[in-house]
């Protein structure tokens, strides 16, 4: 899906060729470099020489709207119409034309470890003729874990606002609205992309979106990255444009402590100072729009590990009466204390959907990892597909020379073929750490497929786990690590979870190398285990998540927030093991906030805690919480399903779910139904795909990479077909329209009439014969 967009946006890009802007065009463009992300890349076998597989990457690195073009003969200034040659063909799929932008404004959030990112922007239909019509696309490109919350888009005579609903009521309301497909989808896992229909050349369109994504600790900082690079293209023509930039960032950390501000990727100036907040703006009239991403990071001043608890009552018509709580507590930057000694247990699915870089960037993640061991540590790695392969029978010491012996096993054994088998190889593991002492023992499971004995998996680990919980033991913890879509994510975050484990994923073979090392890093820096909470036996009631309470880290803050009712007490004990056995006590004050968006900070994380219950239980009455959960708070859910509601501009927006829930459903949607077949005045559906999913068995029965969309195949005349929009859109630089047709698998009469009919479009006669010649066509 990703590889379709940036090859269609390569379409786009050469279309936009036949644009003429005036005689003035080339003076008056804007010279910008091109962003670090949209530069020539090089992938690993190009760069050791095995092949010549250079691209440049399309996908977006900030908000962007394109043009989707299927018929290239349309392409034109809306200003300033020019001749263009007539050419006969449709691009399927559609090209992305990018369009240009004429405002941006960045607003960010931030609070504990989640920040809430909300961007708007304003684009022109700069490339389609006037009096003709063409849908446009939106990419939203968002960082660390980010999660689409919010869409609103306006156009001339029309105003479009997100809406979350359950699957039901939106198909409901589809049907009686008769809305149109939006084709909402996410490229990679974090580039959301929708669609809105019939946009007039010329027309500006404004957009407005936000969404949530993770702040990243490390070294005792906090840092965040937002997308916020745009590719010159995106620059309008012209010395007389004013572009604008601002940017506007809030910190409430939620802690009594100052904030030291370390670094930041744009001129920030601050605005206010508190004890735990921090306000700043940075604004700007520029040449070119944003080359770089807004980067920032700052630090909660403590050298020592330090906590607390933070409560708040349920706002207005919250469907859950309970009151809230958070328990934060940050290991600071001074940890004197021993570490914990580690015994690892890899277990790394090597079925044959994993042929290539993912399974080639696994085993560089785990060598690398192995190298971060210590001496004393212990370690041993289990391949697994239908079989099982073991490293040694046996615990490993981590010493160089047992690490080389493994990467030569690596090597040797690691090779992709056949299905999948969890259950066998993750039983393996239990057994080699079963008999582990003053210790972390650690199992990193690393798949891309689903298996049917999922929930069986999950209950075997509870019960093995339960069996062998003592006072002083240390239960094997398990980390999980999911490659790509078709994986069952859910899954891994219980198995995680019910272990006291993390869990993190990669959607592309690029990332896993990284994304695989930083959850070991994570994972292996344990300062503290077996923590609990006391003083909380009293409360009449008590929902606590995750329900299993990690380790404490130097890699992240421990986070473990809920529901109570009763009498919440003014301190909390706190206890845990450090790594020499020792026992830690520590009491955490407790302290009611009215400031702080506690409900929408910890939102994410508990729609996916209790939507990984859901599975495991099969509970309807837990799917319809988390339903309610996520229309409620905003956050898209693997329940829910987001439709952008039309109104006239100049209208009220229509009233927020919440309010709608006093009148029944019939009225509800009747209120909304509107009346009119114009695909202009329509709601668009933008579908269920805001989730991650369940897994695909068929995919992993089938061993499909991940990743790869199956689809048909053209025939060598849609192929054909094709290359007439491709031709078109290369005549600037005239190349030869035969370049394309080289993409020919066989051959028949139709294509030599369609390559008459293309050359002649483009008076390239001299390329006729040659086209013959390779086609070879009968």
């Amino acid at each position: 899906m990703a590889g379709e967009f940036e090859t269609s946006v390569a379409y786009g890009l050469k279309l936009s060729k036949r644009i003429y802007y005036g005689k003035q065009s080339a003076a008056a463009a804007p010279a910008a470099p091109t962003p670090p992300e949209m530069v020539r890349q090089m992938s690993r076998r190009s760069s050791t020489g095995g092949g010549s597989d250079q691209q440049i990457s399309y996908l977006p690195t900030a908000v962007t709207v394109y043009a989707m073009v299927s018929e290239p003969e349309a392409v034109d200034n809306p200003d300033v119409p020019s001749y263009q040659p007539y050419v006969h063909g449709r691009c399927d799929p559609p090209a992305l034309i990018p369009l240009h932008m004429y405002g941006a404004e960045l607003e960010v959030d931030c609070c504990l470890d989640h920040a809430r990112v909300g961007f708007a922007g304003r684009w022109r239909v700069h490339c389609v003729k006037t009096g003709r019509t063409c849908d446009c696309r939106v990419a939203v490109p968002m960082g660390e874990k980010g999660t689409i919350l919010s869409v609103e888009v306006g156009v001339t005579g029309r105003l479009y606002h997100s809406r979350l609903m359950t699957a039901d009521d939106a198909d409901e309301l589809s049907k009686a609205s008769k809305a149109v497909g939006g084709d909402g989808r996410y490229l990679k896992g974090n580039v959301y992309t929708f669609r809105i229909p019939q946009i007039a050349g010329g027309s500006m369109i404004s957009v407005k979106v936000s969404w949530s994504q993770k702040l990243v600790y490390g070294g005792g900082q906090f840092s965040l990255d937002v997308p916020f690079s745009f590719p010159s293209f995106v620059n309008p023509i012209g010395t007389r444009i004013c572009r604008r930039e601002k940017i506007m960032l809030n910190v409430n950390s939620g802690i009594d402590k100052e904030i030291s501000f370390k670094s930041s990727s744009h001129g920030l100036t601050e605005l206010r100072r508190e004890v735990g907040k921090i306000g700043f703006s940075y604004e700007a009239q520029v040449n070119t729009w944003s080359i770089s991403n807004f980067s920032f990071s700052y630090s909660v001043c403590s050298a020592d590990l330090f906590g607390g608890v933070l409560l708040q009552s349920p706002f207005l018509r919250d469907f859950e009466e309970r009151q809230m709580f958070c328990l934060h507590l940050f290991p600071g930057t001074n940890q004197p204390r021993k570490a914990f000694r580690k015994e690892v247990v890899f277990v790394v699915d090597i079925s044959g959907s994993v042929k290539g870089d993912p399974l080639e960037n696994t085993k560089n993640a785990i060598l690398s990892s192995l190298y971060k061991l210590n001496q004393e540590d212990s370690f041993n790695i289990i391949a697994f597909n239908r079989e099982m392969y073991l490293f040694s029978p046996l615990m490993e010491p981590a010493t160089p020379e047992t690490i080389v012996k493994a990467n030569q096993w690596l090597n040797d054994k690691l090779l992709a073929e056949g299905g999948t088998n969890i259950l066998p190889p993750l039983q393996q593991a239990m057994k080699l750490l079963a008999e582990t002492s003053n210790s972390i023992p650690l199992i990193f499971l690393v798949t891309d497929g689903t298996v049917e004995d999922e929930r069986d998996i999950c209950n075997f680990v509870k019960a093995s786990l339960a069996s062998a919980a003592t006072e002083t033991s240390i239960s094997p913890r398990i980390c999980t690590f999911g490659i790509g879509s078709y994986c069952n994510h859910y899954f891994l975050q219980m198995l995680a979870q019910v272990s006291k484990g993390h869990f993190d994923c990669a959607f592309d073979a690029d990332s896993v190398d990284s994304q695989l090392q930083r959850l070991f890093t994570t994972a292996s820096s344990v300062l503290m285990a077996n923590i609990s909470m006391d003083c909380l036996e009293h409360l009449d009631s008590l929902e606590l998540l995750p329900s299993s309470i990690p380790d404490l880290t130097t890699g992240a803050p421990l986070l473990v927030s809920g529901r109570y009712d009763g009498t919440f007490p003014e301190s909390v004990k706190v206890t845990g093991t450090w790594a020499d056995m020792t026992n830690f006590t520590m009491d955490l004050k407790v302290k009611r906030t009215k400031d702080l968006p506690l409900d929408r900070v910890l939102a994410r994380r508990q729609i996916d805690l209790l939507t990984a219950t859901t599975w495991l239980s099969q509970s309807k009455e837990l799917q319809e919480k988390v339903a309610k959960m996520s229309i409620q708070k905003g956050i898209p859910s693997e329940y829910t399903s987001m439709i952008l509601i039309y109104t006239d501009k100049g209208e009220k927006p229509p009233e927020t779910h919440l309010v709608m829930e006093v009148f029944s459903k019939l009225n509800s949607l009747k209120s909304l139904q509107l009346g009119t077949e114009s695909a202009e005045k329509q709601n668009i559906y933008l579908g269920s795909s805001l989730g991650i999913g369940f897994g695909n068995l068929v995919a992993t029965a089938r061993n499909t990479p991940p990743g790869t969309e199956e689809g048909k195949q053209p025939d060598a005349a849609a192929k054909l077909v094709n290359a007439a929009s491709s031709c078109c859109a290369v005549v600037a630089d005239r190349l030869c329209c035969m370049c394309f047709i080289r993409a020919c698998s066989h051959t028949s009469n139709q294509c030599s009439i369609l390559a008459s009919q293309i050359c002649a479009a483009l008076a390239c006669f001299e390329c006729i014969s040659f086209c013959y010649e390779i086609c070879a066509c009968e």
